[in-house]
């Protein structure tokens, strides 16, 4: 069999997949390398790996998710295939969140602590908000742990208050992915996450 032509210049060099491989093998090594990113990676980058058509891994990664749904007679799995941010991931099925939510909240693999997942909700769910504002919803000064989230990235700066002209913090693009979330629209209630989230609205109001 021919080499396959038309590798950009600079791009690293990969073996190509046969033609004659069955698709079944595409998707188990499609799914191999899904299971060891990190963050998503785009179809075309994820078809030069493997050696095949961009189009084709794009196909793969369309049947993935449907068959992670269940919609292929099997049964649907407690994690999903989608794309985000232009590129593809496996998820945690958003049909699970409150065990996942809990299982991260008891310690187990928490790199956050209690404090910054509930300014990281404040700021998510009053975005952009200052840091005097958070500190007033929460009831504690929160410097430390904001500069914490911007340090890792869950956070960034959104401009000064056209009021008071102090710094407001928005969740960044990072946080959705971490997420799992499209946009900040897909949010799943956090009310469990905030210290007396009913009088979230009334504190917020009363400080501005």
């Amino acid at each position: 069999m021919s080499e396959q032509d038309g590798t950009a210049a600079g791009a690293p060099s990969y073996e190509a997949v046969p033609d004659d491989v069955l698709p079944e093998e595409h998707l188990t090594a499609l799914e191999a390398v899904l299971m060891v990113i990190d963050e998503p990676v785009p179809a075309a980058d994820l078809a030069s790996v493997l050696g095949l058509p961009t189009g084709q891994v794009t196909e793969l990664l369309t049947e993935l998710a449907a068959e992670y749904r269940g919609e292929r007679g099997g049964r649907a799995r407690g994690f999903e295939l989608r794309e985000v941010g232009g590129g593809w991931r496996i998820f945690s099925a958003p049909s699970h969140a409150d065990v996942v939510g809990r299982f991260v909240l008891d310690g187990q693999t928490a790199k956050l602590t209690q404090a910054s997942l509930e300014t990281l909700a404040v700021i998510a769910y009053r975005q952009p908000v200052t840091r005097g504002r958070i500190s007033a919803i929460r009831g504690v000064n929160v410097d430390g742990v904001v500069r914490t989230l911007l340090a890792r990235g869950l956070v960034e700066e959104a401009g000064p208050d056209e009021e008071g002209g102090a710094m407001r913090y928005r969740t960044s693009a990072y946080f959705l992915e971490r997420m799992g979330l499209t946009s900040l629209e897909d949010l799943p209630p956090l009310a469990p996450y905030l210290p007396d989230m009913g009088s979230l609205d009334d504190i917020d109001g009363e400080f501005r």
